[in-house]
């Protein structure tokens, strides 16, 4: 039965840089490259090629020694051009040149998903390249293959800070994201869960799946809190989300028989001259992107959003899971008695620069760099975390159970529930500077190893 959820808290940051929407022209970039440490879990990258190999999209590039079913493939046709390494020889990038037009390995095509069995269309999506789109919780790992989900979750709308507008990305994809809702409702006994906005266009709404209604600020977005409302996740418990667009990707493999990697990046932020869209393919480099484009100064580009995003450079790679490139200024000067000044410039949740900050009201857009306003610290319990996390559980007990290495606290505490973006505000506010999210990431490492 459907659910209406109504969520108080959380908190909205409202970012100057949202990306109009028109879709402009982009001379498509020379390089792209798929990078291990976007697959979280990944035990240990083998290569399926070599520098100098001529690949399709769709051709396998790496798998997981432990799990080596599942293949990650090429977003372009080209040719191997670098393979870099790090310390002790860690895969970092594979990078391709790739080819002026894009030339497709041929998989299975399936004019009527309908008579497709669970196993074939598992192995299917293993050997096409779409299977790492779909996450276990708990963990926030590419999900086994072996597991039977209890149910299978997707966020038809996103909440973080200049977040792109799926109603307007995916909006020439309707078929192809019913297609894979049908083939996800194959691989669960229990429900695909749809989850939608009031502003969520009607066809997230599939007929193949239980659409639920979620309305609050940022993270009510985040597929974690969703869960948490809907069929919360005990120990021993498994479930799968997916990301509208990986949604679109499976459709696509099996209606088109290909491998499509192309997508809608939202350039975004304050240093961006003209927010706006650009057609692309996962993995590209967003140096054709930003050249001129982006304002002068010292500025930091961000694959994804300012709250879970990765920091990159300017000839960097957009990550597989993002659809959106982010550029503030970097916040590398220091303010005599910044923190304490009143202004009506300056965010804060805690009201630090007091109420000046909040005359603007909620619609008021706010250009933030990447200055802390203090370093790490002795952790301090305000209560605050609770304040911007719409789950019941209790994060600061948790980061503090995680930093304990306390296992039965951290179970009993919910951290089969939540992953990095689900404490993503609990870091923003947090007064003590610490880096919440690897904090947390230690401690699911912690229990999922145990």
């Amino acid at each position: 039965m459907s659910q209406n959820i109504k969520l108080k808290k959380g908190f909205d940051i409202n970012l100057a840089g949202k990306a109009e929407k028109k879709i402009a022209e982009l001379s498509q970039p020379e390089t792209f490259a798929i990078k291990p440490v976007d697959f979280v879990g990944m035990s240990r990258a083998k290569l399926l090629i070599k520098e100098g190999d001529t690949v399709k999209a769709g051709s396998p590039i790496m798998i997981d020694k432990l799990v080596e079913d599942v293949m990650y493939c090429s977003p372009v046709s080209g040719e191997i051009a670098e393979i870099v390494r790090g310390a002790k020889r860690k895969i970092l990038e594979v990078r391709i040149l790739a080819d002026k037009e894009v030339a497709f390995e041929s998989f299975e095509k399936h004019t009527d998903v309908s008579g497709i069995s669970r196993e074939a269309a598992i192995d299917q999506m293993k050997k096409g390249g779409v299977w790492p789109n779909i996450i276990q919780r708990p963990y926030g790992i590419v999900a086994n293959t072996e597991d039977k989900p209890k149910a299978i979750f997707i966020s038809a709308f996103d909440t973080h800070p200049l977040a792109p507008d799926l109603n307007f990305t995916l909006q020439e994809d309707a078929k192809y994201y019913e297609a894979g809702v049908a083939i996800l409702s194959k691989l669960t006994e229990g429900k695909v869960h749809i989850n939608v906005n009031k502003d969520s266009a009607d066809f997230f709404k599939s007929g193949k799946a239980q659409i639920n209604t979620v309305d609050g600020p940022h993270p009510a977005g985040n597929v974690g809190v969703q869960i948490h409302h809907i069929d919360a996740i005990n120990k021993g418990e498994v479930a799968w989300t997916v990301s509208p667009y990986g949604v679109v990707q499976i459709g696509k493999l099996f209606l088109e028989g290909k491998y499509d990697a192309s997508k809608i990046i939202a350039l975004t932020g304050s240093e961006v001259k003209a927010p706006q869209y650009y057609k692309t393919y996962t993995g590209a480099a967003i140096n054709k992107l930003v050249d001129g484009t982006t304002k002068e100064g010292h500025i930091r580009y961000i694959s994804g959003n300012v709250l879970t995003g990765k920091q990159i450079n300017s000839t960097g790679y957009i990550g597989f899971y993002d659809n959106q490139v982010t550029v503030i200024p970097e916040g590398d000067h220091y303010e005599f008695f910044g923190w304490i000044t009143p202004t009506t410039k300056k965010l804060s949740f805690h009201r630090a620069f007091g109420l000046l900050s909040f005359l603007g009201g909620k619609n008021k857009e706010y250009v933030l760099d990447t200055n802390t306003k203090g370093q790490h610290r002795a952790f301090v319990q305000t209560g605050a975390f609770e304040k911007v996390l719409p789950m019941d559980i209790l994060p600061t007990h948790l980061i503090k159970a995680v930093l304990a290495e306390d296992y039965d606290d951290m179970e009993g505490l919910g951290i089969y529930e939540v992953i990095e973006e689900d404490l993503a505000l609990c870091e923003f506010i947090d007064v003590s500077k610490n880096d919440i999210q690897s904090i947390l990431r230690e401690g699911i490492d912690l229990v999922k190893n145990s």
